[in-house]
């Protein structure tokens, strides 16, 4: 499956690819913003850059350049370069972090905000440690991808 990095200007797309189970990248979340970093970013760890800068993206080989502001016009833009987008059936990849999903045990704790991991499935961020359950936010994810 494709890696990606999104440049400084993409984050929000960057936690729809990872909800599509994409390994992805955020070069704000690295600490990197400076183009010659971003390039090397995507050279050392083997991932296609995504970026609005056309500059950086005529630099950086197989970069896909994007062209629109908005996260759904941009969605459209990698499905019609190829990129498969839907929400896979048990959730891989940390929205906020890129870290990798558990499954929480039907007897284990979960935030007050969560639901009981006994009647609903519940996974965990092996990074970060932020809890995801299929509810009305992945609904409305998925009623946006093209």
């Amino acid at each position: 499956m494709t890696r990606f990095l999104c440049d400084a200007m993409l984050g929000k797309l960057a936690r729809y690819l990872r909800m599509c189970g994409y390994d992805t990248a955020y070069a704000l979340d690295r600490g990197v913003e400076a183009d010659a970093a971003v390039g090397d970013l995507t050279r050392r760890e083997g991932r296609t850059l995504l970026t609005r800068d056309a500059d950086l993206a005529a630099r950086t080989a197989g970069a896909v350049l994007l062209t629109e502001r908005d996260v759904e016009a941009q969605l459209r833009e990698l499905r019609d370069v190829g990129v498969s987008l839907s929400l896979p059936e048990t959730p891989r990849r940390c929205g906020r972090c890129n870290g990798t999903l558990e499954r929480v045990d039907a007897d284990g704790g979960t935030p007050a905000d969560a639901p009981d991991p006994a009647g609903t499935p519940v996974w965990r961020c092996v990074e970060c440690g932020q809890h995801f359950w299929k509810g009305s936010h992945w609904d409305d994810v998925r009623s946006r991808l093209p």
